[in-house]
């Protein structure tokens, strides 16, 4: 039976030939980077598993506003989303954009409900899980993704708007979009 003593040695050099060999890697080049090159589905799973596990970590303490679903909350969301999102997260009657086609992974299609618009987020995911996570994806963005931090000059307030329209996004019509999304506030179109 090999000693305590044998197996820490043996750890220790595994790890440090794991980290060379990381590093060799690494500055090798080896690894695809462009964007239509899909990840290796082990390199994407472990992409996905850490933005998940982090974003409902960090979102977990937020708190919902009560007046989610006002008319107000709706409309000033609608028209934000058009001017902000539709063009990556698409609209009704769309069902891609140049973003969609050249970004990677391609950002969902919101106008789909969320268990169609394949980007799992765990079976567990409660309504109110996914508002926060909305609310925390749009105010902080997320690394190398091509999804922006609108936190620094957005209000959480106009944030919440957005997530207020999210929740009525699936189920509208192309007319009904159109009418929520009209922007009747040229003055609150650039708020910082």
């Amino acid at each position: 039976m090999p000693s305590l003593s044998a197996f820490l040695k043996s750890l220790i050099l595994l790890t440090v030939f794991a980290f060379i060999g990381g590093g060799l890697f690494l500055y090798s080049g080896f690894y695809p980077i462009g964007a239509d090159t899909p990840h290796h589905p082990v390199t994407y799973w472990a992409l996905e598993t850490l933005r998940e596990r982090s974003i409902a970590r960090v979102a977990k303490n937020i708190d919902v506003p009560a007046d989610l679903d006002s008319s107000d909350r709706l409309l000033a969301g609608g028209a934000d989303y058009n001017d902000m999102c539709a063009g990556c997260h698409l609209k009704p009657g769309k069902l891609e954009s140049d973003f969609t086609i050249g970004l990677y992974p391609s950002p969902p299609n919101l106008n789909l409900p969320e268990d169609e618009h394949a980007h799992s987020h765990g079976p567990s995911d409660s309504n109110t899980n996914a508002i926060k996570r909305q609310f925390w994806i749009i105010k902080h963005g997320i690394k190398a993704s091509g999804m922006p931090a609108w936190g620094p000059t957005h209000s959480d307030e106009r944030i919440w708007n957005m997530v207020a329209f999210l929740q009525r996004l699936p189920t509208l019509s192309k007319d009904q979009y159109q009418i929520l999304t009209a922007r009747g506030d040229v003055e609150g179109t650039h708020e910082h």
